[in-house]
Order: structure tokens, then C-alpha cells, then sequence
């Protein structure tokens, strides 16, 4: 007996207030959450030339670069900007093997590159052979160890490398 039929103009105009209420709830969280991006974010331009880090985005298949993780990086290479197109998308100059991607990307995606000469790592020389190998050849022994296991003794040995630093020794 207490329940209330709503009927004819009734119903519509009950829906029609509720629909006010959800467009005036979503409105609010819209301009809250402009808010916020409008504080935190700045305006980056790029010029034609410049080079650009390429941010890796978990949702454009990260597995393209490499398996993704913690230690990952955020953004690869510098890639020079070629084209500017609208106001905040960029076309950049993607090498034979990024081919699949798309190459225009939103400037939220792009890092500005400082040019740093300690990034630059200098490889030495190894002369390859005809079938594309190199002659390892051992230069000092850096240290001695055994190592037991069960009742074996196997004897360790690290030895620096000729063409490698001594980080690389095995």
C-alpha cells in the first residue's frame, strides 16, 4: 500500500531529473580531473630537427623493445623530429626495424634529448674473420678460486679477455 505509481508524465520527468543529476555529477568529475592535469602538466613544443627520447607505453607492446619490467627503460633512443603536425603531434624519423609503429606521436609521449658526450660509448677494435668470428685470446689471469660440491673440488679461474675491459672478464 505505500508504494507510489508513477505514470504518463510522471515517469518521464523522474528519469529526466535523474539524468540532470548523472550529467551534473560527471561534469564535475570532468572539470576536477581537468583541473588537476592543467596543474601538473606543461606545455612542451618541439622544432623540425630536434631530437626526442620516445617514451615506451606498456599498452603499444613493450615486448617490441624488449621484455618489459621495472628496470626497463621509460624512453628510448633520440630520434629526430621531421614533421610537426597539428598543434601537440609530431612525426618522427623511426629506423627500418620500428617500421610497425605508427610514427606521429602526442608530445606527452616525447622527452626532449640533452646531448651528453658521456653517453657516447666507445667500442674497441675487433677484427672479424671471414666467417664473422674473432679470435678470443686470454691476456692475465685475475683470480683464482675452488669451489666444492658434494665431494668434488672444481677449480675457477677469471681471466681477462684481450679486447674486453675488466668488468667483462670471466
Amino acid at each position: 500500500m505505500g508504494e507510489k505509481k508513477l505514470l504518463g508524465p510522471e515517469i518521464v520527468q523522474a528519469i529526466a531529473d535523474k539524468a540532470n543529476i548523472i550529467r551534473a555529477k560527471l561534469k564535475a568529475a570532468q572539470d576536477r580531473q581537468k583541473s588537476f592535469m592543467n596543474v601538473r602538466s606543461k606545455d612542451l613544443e618541439f622544432e623540425v630537427g630536434d631530437r626526442v627520447l620516445l617514451k615506451l607505453s606498456p599498452w603499444k607492446g613493450v615486448v617490441r623493445f624488449g621484455k618489459p619490467g621495472k628496470l626497463s627503460p621509460r624512453y628510448i633512443e633520440p630520434y629526430e623530429i621531421i614533421k610537426r603536425i597539428g598543434s601537440v603531434a609530431y612525426r618522427i624519423n623511426l629506423p627500418e626495424e620500428l617500421s610497425r609503429i605508427h610514427d606521429v606521436f602526442y608530445v606527452s609521449m616525447l622527452r626532449k634529448y640533452i646531448s651528453d658526450p658521456s653517453h657516447v660509448l666507445e667500442t674497441p677494435e675487433i677484427e672479424l674473420r671471414d666467417n664473422l668470428s674473432y679470435n678470443e685470446q686470454p691476456v692475465q689471469i685475475l683470480g683464482r678460486e675452488e669451489k666444492r660440491l658434494c665431494n668434488k673440488t672444481i677449480p675457477l679461474v677469471k681471466v681477462l679477455w684481450r679486447n674486453h675491459l675488466i668488468e667483462e672478464a670471466t
